[in-house]
């Protein structure tokens, strides 16, 4: 699967992309038993275009940016109809199994309003 590829509320997404740049780390309460998490998006992406990848607690130390990583059973969603790329509780981070070249960072899925 490439970036150009996803949807809105897909399950079981298996993509390999290549980190760009993080966004500011934020503190957030979590709902259900009021504790706090640190939340960010990392700006990732391939040779098709690239997705916003929300990263919390300790995943955000595992990206770096220029690395390549591996997104295993993933899924996405809409925040603010915006798209996003989401390692959940069942998917894994992993160091990239190949690399990913050139960054087609015109192509923005997440820049896109989706219905």
């Amino acid at each position: 699967m490439n970036v150009e590829q996803l949807r809105p509320y897909q399950k079981k997404v298996n993509i390999t992309v290549k980190a760009l740049s993080k966004n500011e780390v934020r503190e957030v309460t979590s709902k259900l038993d009021d504790s706090t998490h640190k939340v960010t998006e990392a700006v990732v992406g391939d040779e098709t275009g690239t997705v916003l990848l929300t990263l919390w607690d300790d995943d955000i130390e595992k990206v770096e940016d220029g690395k390549t990583y591996d997104v295993e059973n993933g899924y996405t969603s809409l925040f603010k109809n915006s798209l996003r790329l989401n390692i959940g509780r069942y998917g894994e981070l992993k160091e990239g199994s190949k690399e990913v070249g050139e960054v087609n960072e015109s192509n923005n899925l997440s820049a896109e309003e989706q219905q």
